[in-house]
């Protein structure tokens, strides 16, 4: 087989005009675990070389080392590089002219001093140059610091690299410096949003891949929310619970190299499709955990009685698929396949695609492995002792930030109405002189017989999500935001249920009208489309969930956005492209849907019209809000319009669905969804008079 490949491929560069005896070739060989989406590359060779490659490309890419009986190769490949056997041309013509007669003053550390100026012309390959110095050139200008060294390689290029490492009498302190500060915050969120890059990358499912409905985040040793990128806001306030309980169940238990999985509402996870992936940092010596990393991804399927694990009609969390509370996941770097495979098989309605599952987790276990690196290199940079101190100063500013808030803000209660008839009620009580806010939500409806119930962690990730908005600087959602505020959350509640609640709708709708009960208290922004507008389809074969975006509420000096996601909610969605050549549908429709956001003196938001067509028999579930009740307008102003779901048949006849509710598609069948607007702020009288 390779004689034919390294032919053509010899054949190829040689047309280029390489001479034969310049012409490398290399066979490399395309290999995956059994079951396995994410495939590797290593150089083809005995058996046992190969299976050594792939387990050191997989501990790099991944973290982790899979356990497996027997590799596949998917793939051979031949690749021939010819060498033109000419040197990479110089960046800078090469000139005898000195370069030591030259100085020019510098200013460094507080004072100035004499340094050597350079002509970048005069340098010579292999050159060094020790710092501190002045490298010039007509276009630019190089500074070689105190402890660093410049080296001239091939093509004129330079080479800076420390020599000397910081001297830690010289390092910053451990007080808080307002510059440091903001170095930090960014050096926080930076590192979540590197680990959210690496899970994008790596994933498998549409879900995770294209929508990016994943969150990612940093802890503190004690499990508090110290940073995260900025993706799905329910998601990253609940986190923290997670990550605590795992820390109480394995006190004294766990290893450097292992890593946790869950999925619990009921011990700080939102829904199960919403799986956790938690891994400890350790120190050094590997006795102590220094921080934590997580993600949580949304699972195409974790089971449940129909394909999506979003039933509409769910009344247990069994129902809703495969609950997994402290689960490891990793074991000392090991992989525990045949062990989760098994769990992701074994719930009385278990994951209809557990190799998907199986990849997107994997890509999980890389996306903490790469957020564990950049908090090492922070640590190796500045000292854990001020990485430490600065996890904590980040979360005192944003306490700090909060209580500037709660100085302007005033007293203030709002009870939002649901399709159901239930409420959620909120009365918001600021104690000035103590720079404190009691939020009480009691008066809120009953635990919910179906599945509106939003697990207590959401209400705490909806409050932090809201007062961190009311924020004006720009610092990472953290712990320290929720010091000033004793939420006050009924036992029994819809958005504080108890097991075994069935929770699917809480996570996306419950979710969304506790922003909008704390927002219309609040008063600073209309109703917003309240809704993720849950669309769910599959069958045996195929599974893809779909959050649609709406209008947003208008505010005192701004108009409603339209066909956006809003709140609580920050996927994507996903391309026509890639969602047609995944699953067997058509777009026929992704429209703004003109005229559906409130009116006022600024209007709001407009929804979205989508029209998928199915090309085989699929089950859909649908999971919306405000298809009853309008989005509320604001000082006056009009409410946005309600969603409609809907299906046209390929007989002609058109079937109107409820807010939650589920059909079986035949091929042919197209389904319309028309996406709630936003409310608007204001009547058009009153703002003139106001004025």
């Amino acid at each position: 087989m390779f004689t034919k490949l390294e032919a053509t491929t010899r054949q190829e560069v040689l047309d280029q005009g390489i001479m034969p005896d310049q012409i490398t070739l290399s066979r490399i060989a395309h290999i995956r675990t059994a079951g396995s989406q994410q495939i590797l590359e290593v150089a083809f060779g005995s058996e046992q070389r190969m299976r050594s490659d792939f387990d050191a490309a997989h501990l790099k890419r991944f973290g982790f080392i899979p356990k497996y009986q027997h590799l596949i190769i998917d793939l051979l490949s031949s690749e021939a590089i010819g060498a033109t056997g000419e040197a990479a041309s110089a960046s800078v013509e090469s000139s005898p002219k000195a370069a030591a007669d030259k100085v020019t003053e510098l200013y460094e550390n507080g004072a100035g001093s004499t340094v050597a100026l350079i002509d970048r012309a005069s340098l010579q390959k292999g050159q060094k140059l020790t710092g501190p110095a002045v490298i010039f050139e007509d276009t630019g200008t190089n500074v070689i610091d105190r402890g660093w060294q410049a080296e001239t390689v091939d093509g004129g290029n330079l080479i800076l690299k420390r020599i000397e490492p910081i001297k830690r009498a010289e390092a910053i302190g451990t007080s808080v410096d307002p510059v440091m500060l903001e170095v930090f915050n960014n050096l926080f969120m930076s590192t979540a949003e590197q680990m959210g890059a690496t899970l994008a990358n790596t994933a498998y499912s549409v879900n995770i891949k294209e929508r990016l409905d994943f969150s990612c985040a940093i802890f503190g040793p004690e499990g508090d929310l110290v940073a995260n990128a900025p993706h799905v806001p329910v998601h990253l306030g609940s986190m923290s619970e997670s990550v605590r309980r795992i820390l109480q169940q394995n006190e004294g238990k766990i290893r450097p190299g292992d890593v946790f999985m869950m999925n619990n509402p009921f011990n700080g996870g939102t829904h199960l499709p919403d799986v956790t992936v938690i891994t400890p940092v350790f120190d050094n010596s590997e006795t102590d955990i220094i921080f934590l990393v997580a993600s949580r991804g949304h699972h195409a399927d974790i089971g449940g009685k129909t394909p999506g694990s979003a039933p509409p009609d769910s009344q247990h969390i069994e129902e809703e698929g495969v609950l997994i509370d402290n689960f490891l996941l990793v074991s000392k770097g090991v992989f525990q396949e045949s062990e989760t495979r098994d769990l992701l098989a074994s719930a009385r309605y278990p994951c209809r695609n557990i190799d998907q599952n199986m990849a997107d987790l994997g890509a999980q276990i890389a996306a903490n492995a790469t957020g564990a690196e950049g908090l090492r290199k922070t640590v190796d940079h500045f000292g854990l002792d001020v990485v430490h101190a600065y996890m904590g100063h980040v979360q005192d500013n944003a306490e700090e930030s909060v209580r500037r808030v709660l100085d302007v803000l005033k007293d203030c209660s709002f009870r939002y109405p649901l399709d159901s008839g239930a409420e959620i009620a909120v009365k918001i009580e600021v104690e000035k002189s103590a720079r404190k806010a009691v939020i009480d939500f009691t008066g809120t409806s009953p635990q919910d017989r179906q599945n509106y119930n939003a697990p207590r962690s959401i209400c705490r990730a909806v409050v932090l999500y809201v007062f961190r908005t009311l924020v004006g600087a720009d610092i990472p959602m953290n712990e320290g935001c929720l010091k000033p505020l004793d939420i006050r959350i009924p036992d029994g509640s819809m958005i504080n249920p108890r097991y075994p609640a069935a929770v699917i709708s809480g996570n996306t709708e419950v979710s969304q009208a506790i922003a909008d009960t704390l927002y219309g208290a609040l008063g600073v922004i209309a109703g917003s489309q309240g809704t993720m507008n849950n669309f769910v389809y599959g069958n045996e074969r195929y599974q893809n969930y779909e959050t649609i975006g709406g209008g947003t509420g208008a505010g005192p000096d701004f108009c409603g956005a339209s066909a956006v996601h809003s709140h609580m909610t920050n996927t994507r969605m996903t391309d026509p492209e890639v969602l047609e050549s995944r699953f067997p549908v058509r777009v026929d429709e992704f429209s703004i849907r003109h005229g559906s956001g409130g009116q006022g003196a600024y209007s709001g938001g407009d929804g979205i019209t989508r029209k998928l067509a199915f090309l085989e028999p699929m089950t859909v579930t649908v999971l919306s809000s405000h298809r009853v009740t309008e989005p509320t307008g604001s000082m006056g102003g009009g409410a946005g319009k309600c969603g409609e779901n809907m299906i046209a048949r390929q007989d002609g006849a058109l079937e109107k669905l409820q807010g939650n509710d589920a059909a079986q598609m035949s091929a042919g069948d197209v389904f319309i969804m028309h996406t709630p607007g936003g409310g608007g702020y204001f009547t058009k009288i009153s703002h003139v008079l106001k004025q």
